[in-house]
């Protein structure tokens, strides 16, 4: 499977897709005006303790008090682990101790305590960031974590030996006292090398703190790198064939960066210098819009409906157009295993995480139950976020759940319909017409002079003046006005106004 990374840089936007074989697989935005804020680092201010949850909330200078669970507040090892793995690109698991019992919130923190804390989570729909006291500094090998006493190796290295040479190398040159993650990337690799991304964390820490001494809480402290290094950082390896650029500036950038961090992989680096715009070049755009609409077809005439809302994703499988040549149990089998690969695709592409219901068509056999089960844990192994999968249940519902650090894409690039205020769904004609209709004999009785004129949407006036005719002559009849029906192309739908005259 080839792998190629195209970065489309503007002066407002960027946009890095991952392609696999020629599809785009993973999309990361960055706006100026937006820009992500997961692994920032501030001073902040506690002003909220709560025992009830806890958790406190901590004033960074941001719209929304962020969110303090107490694991993020202490130096437990698991927290860390789970903080690191959130931090990058994707997950990376890692091996840590078992969970242990925690203190309560309010013996660790006071209302207008300041405290130095990193964004975990992005600020998504009304919740503030979550954030942690677990101070971590990836980079293209290590994770420095300044805060705590431990060496966690990723479970993404299987080789037992080279764990234990890996934990060797960090245990013989780390400053005491300190913590780091060996990364995936870091197999395989030698002393000095580590020893290169281990100074300049140590360093960069060094700054961060020079800078805290002389600021006031609420302020930001250290930004995290921009979309582009980030994505170079986290998720490049071996395995991507080559970087195509559309910008000059972009493209000096990538290769000072791989130079220097990344000196002994050859990557194929191209400046697009095309009238063409890269991502239309590639057949992303047309991609990108697919992946926010609510119904994704499949190639054999069945489709899926992916609903996102504020608690969950449901995700529906229905046959369509597909009838299939045997009988109907195979046509739902052969239906929901090519829905199983599309499901996996699109929770990538769409980044989509919390909790998700998969409702797949109806199987009556549990041999088929198990063969999508399956199928659908092998389509998710690509997938670095982690994910947990629960059994197919006899309704043929699938309960899953996918870590979610930033927000997906349909709510990075749109925002709730202002006309069916993210309902999904406006009020029929009829309904607005008969709405109209009550409205009239509300206000007509009180109006002066014996005419009334009604402002509506063209399609409402149509069916005023036709269907609907008897309605409105009933209603001029009974209070003995006039009403002039004007259509107004401007007006939504359910828009009108009753004026007098």
């Amino acid at each position: 499977m080839t792998k190629e990374l195209v970065i489309n840089t503007t002066s407002h936007e960027t946009r890095v897709a991952l392609l696999e074989s020629g599809h785009i697989a993973e999309l990361y935005i960055e706006r100026r005006r937006e820009r992500g804020i997961v692994g920032n680092i501030y001073k902040g201010k506690v002003i909220r303790v709560l025992p009830g949850m806890q958790a406190a909330f901590v004033d960074i200078g941001l719209e929304k008090a962020a969110f303090l669970y107490v694991a993020d507040v202490l130096a437990e090892m698991e927290a860390v682990e789970q903080f690191v793995e959130g931090r990058s690109m994707h997950a990376e698991p890692l091996e840590g101790p078992e969970e242990r019992q925690l203190p309560p919130i309010e013996d660790l923190l006071q209302e207008g305590q300041e405290i130095v804390v990193q964004v975990a989570k992005e600020p998504i729909g009304t919740k503030g960031a979550r954030i942690t006291s677990h101070i971590s500094l990836p980079g293209r090998h290590l994770v420095y974590m300044p805060t705590v006493d431990h060496i966690g190796i990723s479970r993404r290295i299987e080789n037992e030996e080279e764990k234990d040479r890996l934990r060797e190398l960090v245990e013989s040159i780390r400053p005491p006292g300190t913590g780091f993650i060996v990364r995936t990337a870091a197999e395989g690799k030698s002393m000095e090398e580590l020893r290169a991304d281990m100074e300049l964390l140590v360093g960069l820490w060094e700054d961060i703190n020079k800078r805290l001494e002389h600021r006031h809480a609420p302020c930001l402290v250290h930004s995290d790198l921009d979309l582009t290094t980030k994505v170079l950082r986290d998720i490049l390896t071996e395995d991507v064939d080559r970087i195509i650029v559309d910008n000059r500036q972009e493209y000096d950038k990538i290769v000072s960066f791989l130079a220097t961090f990344m000196p002994t992989l050859n990557y194929a680096i191209e400046l697009y210098e095309q009238d063409e715009p890269i991502f239309d070049a590639f057949g992303l755009e047309i991609e990108i819009s697919r992946a926010l609409g609510r119904k994704v077809w499949l190639k054999s005439g069945g489709y899926i409906i992916i609903e996102q809302t504020e608690a969950l994703t449901a995700i529906d499988v229905n046959t369509g157009r597909f009838v299939g040549k045997h009988n109907l149990e195979d046509t739902i089998l052969k239906t929901n295993l090519e829905a199983v690969k599309e499901i996996a695709f699109q929770l990538r592409l769409r980044n989509l995480g919390g909790l998700i219901i998969i409702d797949f068509i109806d199987m009556e056999r549990e041999a088929h139950r198990e063969k999508v089960h399956a199928a659908l844990e092998e389509a998710l192994k690509n997938d670095k976020a982690k994910t947990n999968i629960l059994k197919i249940s006899e309704l043929g519902l699938v309960e899953m759940t996918r870590k979610r650090v930033r927000e997906s894409i349909g709510r990075t690039l749109c925002e709730p319909c202002p006309y069916c205020e993210g309902k999904g769904y406006i009020k029929s004609r009829l309904t607005t017409v008969y709405e109209i209709f009550r409205e009239l004999r509300r206000e007509i009785r009180g109006m002066p002079g014996y005419r009334v004129t009604l402002l509506v949407h063209p399609d409402i006036a149509d069916l005023l003046t036709d269907d609907e005719h008897e309605g409105i002559e009933d209603i001029e009849r009974r209070y003995e006005k006039q009403i002039a029906i004007h259509a107004r192309p401007h007006f939504h739908l359910e828009q009108y106004e009753i004026l007098p005259g």
